[in-house]
C-alpha cells in the first residue's frame, strides 16, 4: 500500500510539474533511441507532454536505434541553432566530434536516461538512473529469494554497447556475488525488444534441455522479459513457478504478468527523464545556473506481493 501511495503521489508531482515550469519559447531538439520498448514509448510521450505543458517547441527525431540516425539528427538541431539539445544515446561510445559541435555552437546537451563515454565537459548533465543499482537490486532480491538453492541463470542482456546493458549487468553480477550457488550459464543481448527476447530465451531453452536446468531469468528490461515468458509458456513450462522472472524498468505488462504469477519482480526506472532535463535548462537559461553532471532518478523494486493489478492502472495513467 505504502508503494502504491508513492507512486499515486508520483503521478501528482509529474502533473505539478508539467504546469509549473515557464520555459516557453525555447525551441529543444530531442533525438529519441526508437520505440524497441514501452518504457521507451512512455519517455517519448512524457517528454512529449512535457515540453507541451511548458510551451517548448520540441523538433522530435526518431533515430530507429541507429546511432548514424542520431548523430545525423543533433547536426541538423545544431543547424536550425536550436536553445537545447535533448539525446537519449543508442550507444556508449563514437559523440565527441558531434557533442564538440554542439559545444561550439554553444548549445547545451541534456542526456536523457543513457550516459555517453565522452569528456563531461561536452554536457550539461545527464539525468539517469543508478543503473548499476537497478542491476544489483535484481540479483539481491534473485540471491535472497534462491536462498541456499543451486541456481542456474539466463541472462537477456540490452543493446550491446549500451550503458543499460553493460551498467545492469554488472550490477546483477555484484548482487549475486558472493553466492557460489548462483551461476549464470548463458547471457546474450536480446536488443530490448520483445521478439528479440523471445527468440534468445527460445535459444536458452534449447540449449538447456527445455529449460529444465534454467532456474531463473534475469532480463536487463519488462519487454524482453514479456517476450522471454510467452517462450517459456510454449515450452511446456510455468513462467514464475519453473523458471523465476526478474527484469527492469517496471512498464505495465510486466504487472500483468506478475498478476497471473508469471513474473517475479522488476525494478523501475521512471520515464520522466525530461521533467528534471527542462528544470535545469530553465534554470540555465533564466540565470547560467549549472545543474550537477548527474541528475539521479529513483528506483523501487517490486514483486508480486504489491498489487500488481492496482499498480498497472497506476503505471497507465503515467503516459504508457
Amino acid at each position: 500500500m505504502k508503494i502504491l501511495k508513492a507512486l499515486a503521489s508520483a503521478t501528482i508531482l509529474a502533473g505539478c510539474m508539467f504546469g509549473s515550469a515557464s520555459a516557453a519559447g525555447l525551441v529543444v531538439g530531442f533525438s529519441q533511441i526508437g520505440s524497441e520498448s514501452g518504457w521507451r514509448a512512455a519517455e517519448t510521450t512524457l517528454t512529449k507532454q512535457q515540453a507541451e505543458k511548458r510551451g517548448v517547441d520540441l523538433k522530435f527525431a526518431d533515430a530507429q536505434q541507429k546511432q548514424e540516425n542520431q548523430i545525423k539528427a543533433l547536426r541538423s538541431f545544431i543547424a536550425q541553432k536550436v536553445d537545447a539539445i535533448f539525446v537519449a544515446p543508442v550507444v556508449a561510445t563514437g559523440w565527441d566530434d558531434v557533442l564538440g559541435e554542439a559545444k561550439e555552437a554553444e548549445i547545451p546537451v541534456f542526456l536523457l536516461d543513457r550516459t555517453v563515454d565522452s569528456s563531461k565537459d561536452l554536457y550539461m548533465t545527464a539525468v539517469t538512473s543508478d543503473l548499476v543499482h537497478e542491476g544489483k537490486v535484481a540479483g539481491e532480491w534473485l540471491a535472497k529469494t534462491v536462498g541456499d538453492k543451486a541456481c542456474n541463470i539466463v541472462e537477456l542482456q540490452g543493446t550491446t554497447g549500451s550503458s543499460p546493458a553493460i551498467d545492469r549487468k554488472k550490477g546483477f553480477e555484484e548482487g549475486i556475488g558472493g553466492h557460489a550457488n548462483l551461476k549464470i550459464i548463458r547471457s546474450q543481448t536480446g536488443d530490448f525488444t520483445r521478439t528479440k527476447g523471445k527468440e534468445v530465451m527460445e535459444s536458452f531453452l534449447k540449449a538447456e534441455d527445455g529449460g529444465k536446468n534454467i532456474c531463473a531469468l534475469y532480463a536487463h528490461n519488462d519487454d524482453m522479459a514479456v517476450g522471454a515468458i510467452q517462450a517459456i509458456k510454449e515450452a511446456g513450462l510455468k513462467p514464475g513457478t519453473d523458471i523465476l522472472v526478474v527484469s527492469i524498468d517496471a512498464v505495465p505488462d510486466i504487472f500483468l504478468a506478475m498478476a497471473a504469477g508469471e513474473a517475479n519482480a522488476t525494478v523501475e526506472l521512471t520515464p520522466n527523464m525530461a521533467g528534471p532535463a527542462f528544470d535545469a535548462l530553465e534554470a540555465f537559461k533564466k540565470d547560467g545556473t549549472l545543474p550537477p553532471k548527474w541528475i539521479q532518478t529513483e528506483s523501487k523494486l517490486y514483486t508480486q506481493a504489491d498489487d500488481p493489478k492496482a499498480v498497472y492502472e497506476l503505471k497507465k495513467g503515467l503516459g504508457y
